[in-house]
C-alpha cells in the first residue's frame, strides 16, 4: 500500500539479459525546453563554477591533491572523504562540455586532473587523507570512505573520457581500481564499505573497459555483507546494511544514501551478469522504502541522526532530513528497476523524485543548496553556498546535466517515451533509425505531441508513460484514434510507422487534494495538494497567515501560471469563504525572503 493516496478526485548496450528496456544517453537527447533548458544552462553557467570555486579556492579540496602531490608544503584540511567532492564536480563538468563546450572550463578542469594524476601513489592508491597522513594507516577502517572515493574517482573518469576523448583521469581510475582488486577479492583481504558507491562505479568500469574482474570484485563487495566479517563501532550493522546479506534483505534500514547507492549497484551487477539473485530483495525493499518510508516529496530518509531510516510510517515534516543526495540515488535506483521490468511505476517515482526532492535542492540561482529537505519550516532553514560535507552541491552538479537520460528508452522494438520534455532524439531500431521529437509545456501542462520519423517504414511499439498521478487522458494518431493497450502503466501503439507521423497525448491535470496513509501520524488531520507530478506548499511570503490556512472538502481551487514568479511557475489558488492562500511549487521554495514553509496544511471536514 502506498504511503499516499489521493481523495477527491549506452553505458548498458551489452546487458540485454535482465533488461527490458535501455536508456537513450543524454549526450544524445537535445533538450529545448521552457522548464528544463534555463535550469540546465544556469548549472552550466553558474553552478558549476560555484562548486569549482569552493573546491578550489575556499576550502581545501584541491590544496589537499597538491600537498599529497608534494606539489606544496601542508596539512590535511577538512574532512576524510572530501576527495569524492572534487571526483562529482569533474564528472558534471564533463555531463555539461557534452551539450555546452567550454574550452576554458575544461582547460581549468584539466589543470585539476594534472594535481590528481600526480597525488597517486606508485601503487595505484589515491586518498590524500592517508597519503599526507600516514599510509600505514590506509586500509584499517572500513568507515573511512576509502571504496566511496574511489567509486566518485571511477564514475568522473570514465564521464570525462566520454565528454572529452582525454583519458588522463581514467588511466588514474584504473590504477587505483587495480590496486584495491591486487589487495581485496576472494583469497585476498576481506573488506566491507563503509559507504557504497563503488559497487555500481566497478560496474561501469567493467563496460568500459570489458574487464571481467572489475565485475566480479562489485559482486564480491556485495556477498561480504551480512556475514560478521566486521565489527563496527558505535552505529549498528542496520546503519551499514550489514545485518543480512543482500539477497535475504527485506526491510530497509540505517543511511539513505548508502542504501540507494547500494541497490543501484546490485541491480547493475544483476544485469551485468544475467542473474536474478538480487530482485526478490530489490522487490521488497522497494515495497517497503515507496509504500511505507517515502515522502509525497520523493524525499527519503527521515532521521537527522542516521541521515537515514527509521520505523515504517514515521514521516516528520518539520524535521525530515530527506538529504538531496537520497533523492538522486532514489532515482538511480528507480531507473535501474525500470530497465528490468518495463513497469512505469519505477518511472512514476523516479519523475516525482526529480520534480520534488532532487530540483529542492537547488536555487533558481544555481549557487544555493540544500542539503536537508523538510517539509515544514519555522523560518530558519535556507539554502547554503557550500557545506562542509559537500556531497548534495557536488551530486546536484553531476546529475542535472545528464537529465537527458531519463527522458527514453529503447527495446528490441519499442521506443518508450518515461518523461515529458521538450525534446529530441535519434535512435536504432530494428527497421533503421528513428528520430522522436516532443513539445510540451510539461509540467504545467499536461499536452505532449510526439512525432515519429522513422529512416523507412518499420513496424514498432511507441511506449508513452500514463502517470500514476493522472486519472483521466486522450490521445491521437495524426487526428485518429487507433486501437491500444495499456501495459504495465504504457499507452502501447503499435502500428507500421510512416515519416512526420504525430502522436498528440493529453493528461488531465486538475488539482489534486493528498491524504496521508492515516499510520502517518504527522500528517493525521492534514492535506497536501499536488498538480501533476508537483507538490506544492504555502509560503509565507505569500501568505502572511500562513499559521491560519486550513483546507476542506468546500476549498475551490484554480490555478494561474506567473511568468515573472520564481522563474516562471504554476501557482494554485485555494479559496475557502473569504479566505484565500497561494500555493508554489515546493522546488523553488526558500528563493525569496525568509519565512515559514508548509506542505501539509490543516484539514477540517
Amino acid at each position: 500500500m502506498a504511503a499516499f493516496v489521493f481523495c477527491g478526485g549506452s553505458l548498458y548496450a551489452q546487458d540485454r539479459v535482465l533488461e527490458s528496456n535501455l536508456p537513450v544517453d543524454f549526450s544524445r537527447v537535445a533538450i529545448n525546453d521552457a522548464f528544463w533548458t534555463p535550469k540546465l544552462d544556469t548549472v552550466a553557467s553558474v553552478s558549476l563554477d560555484a562548486c569549482i570555486n569552493q573546491c578550489e579556492k575556499h576550502t581545501a579540496r584541491i590544496d589537499n591533491f597538491e600537498v599529497a602531490a608534494g606539489l606544496k608544503q601542508g596539512v590535511f584540511k577538512g574532512i576524510f572523504y572530501d576527495d569524492s567532492d572534487v571526483y562529482k564536480m569533474i564528472e558534471g563538468v564533463a555531463y555539461s562540455l557534452v551539450n555546452n563546450p567550454n574550452a576554458e572550463l575544461e582547460a581549468r578542469v584539466d589543470r585539476i586532473i594534472d594535481v590528481i594524476a600526480a597525488a597517486q601513489q606508485p601503487d595505484g592508491y589515491l586518498m590524500t587523507y592517508y597519503i599526507i597522513n600516514g599510509l600505514d594507516k590506509r586500509w584499517t577502517d572500513m568507515t573511512m570512505h576509502e571504496m566511496y572515493c574511489a567509486g566518485h574517482l571511477i564514475e568522473a573518469a570514465i564521464a570525462y573520457r566520454n565528454a572529452t576523448g582525454k583519458d588522463k583521469l581514467l588511466k588514474t581510475a584504473v590504477r587505483f581500481a587495480d590496486h584495491i582488486d591486487a589487495t581485496f577479492g576472494e583469497g585476498k583481504r576481506v573488506w566491507v564499505p563503509g559507504h557504497q558507491e563503488i559497487e555500481l562505479a566497478l560496474v561501469k568500469l567493467y563496460r568500459v573497459t570489458g574487464q571481467k574482474r572489475y565485475l566480479t570484485l562489485a559482486h564480491w563487495l556485495l556477498e561480504q555483507r551480512g556475514h560478521d566479517h566486521v565489527k563496527w563501532p558505535i552505529q549498528s550493522k542496520g546503519y551499514f546494511m550489514d545485518e543480512y546479506p543482500v539477497r535475504d534483505l527485506k526491510y530497509i534500514s540505517g543511511h539513505a544514501v548508502r542504501d540507494m547507492y547500494m541497490f543501484t549497484g546490485m541491480a547493475d551487477v544483476a544485469a551485468a551478469t544475467g542473474s536474478d539473485e538480487y530482485l526478490g530483495a530489490m522487490n521488497r525493499l522497494w515495497d517497503d522504502v515507496v509504500g511505507t518510508r517515502m515522502y509525497l516529496t520523493g524525499g527519503i530518509g527521515s532521521s537527522r541522526f542516521n541521515e537515514g531510516f527509521t520505523e515504517q510510517y514515521d514521516l516528520p515534516n518539520e524535521d525530515a532530513y530527506c538529504e538531496t543526495c537520497a533523492s538522486i540515488g532514489m532515482v538511480l535506483w528507480n531507473q535501474r528497476l525500470n530497465m528490468f521490468k518495463g513497469d512505469a511505476r519505477y518511472a512514476d517515482i523516479m519523475e516525482r523524485c526529480i520534480y520534488n526532492g532532487v530540483l529542492s535542492g537547488i536555487s533558481l540561482s544555481g549557487d544555493r543548496f540544500f542539503y536537508v529537505n523538510p517539509l515544514e519550516s519555522k523560518g530558519g532553514h535556507h539554502r547554503r553556498p557550500w557545506y562542509g560535507t559537500a556531497c548534495c552541491p557536488s551530486n546536484l552538479s553531476r546529475f542535472l546535466p545528464s537529465v537527458g537520460s531519463y527522458i527514453y528508452a529503447v527495446s528490441d522494438n519499442a521506443l518508450w517515451v518515461n518523461m515529458f520534455v521538450s525534446s529530441s532524439t535519434e535512435v536504432d531500431m530494428a527497421c533503421g533509425k528513428v528520430r522522436i521529437e516532443q513539445t510540451t509545456h510539461y509540467p504545467w501542462s499536461g499536452d505532449v505531441n510526439i512525432r515519429i520519423t522513422p529512416q523507412r517504414k518499420g513496424d514498432f511499439a511507441l511506449k508513452i508513460r500514463i502517470p500514476g498521478w493522472c486519472r483521466n487522458y486522450s490521445y491521437s494518431v495524426d487526428g485518429c484514434n487507433l486501437s491500444t493497450e495499456v501495459k504495465d502503466g504504457y499507452l502501447v501503439i503499435e502500428k507500421t510507422w510512416k515519416k512526420d507521423e504525430t502522436v498528440a497525448v493529453s493528461f488531465d491535470m486538475p488539482v489534486e487534494v493528498v491524504q496521508a496513509d492515516p499510520r502517518v501520524k504527522a500528517d493525521v488531520g492534514k492535506r497536501a495538494v499536488m498538480r501533476g507530478p508537483i507538490v506544492y506548499c504555502l509560503e509565507q511570503v505569500d501568505n502572511p497567515q500562513i499559521d491560519d490556512a486550513v483546507l476542506g472538502p468546500d476549498t475551490e481551487f484554480s490555478t494561474c501560471f506567473e511568468e515573472s514568479l520564481l522563474g516562471g511557475v504554476q501557482t494554485i489558488e485555494a479559496r475557502r469563504g473569504e479566505r484565500v492562500f497561494k500555493f508554489i511549487p515546493y522546488h523553488v521554495w526558500d528563493n525569496r525572503e525568509a519565512g515559514k514553509m508548509k506542505v501539509w496544511v490543516d484539514y477540517v471536514k
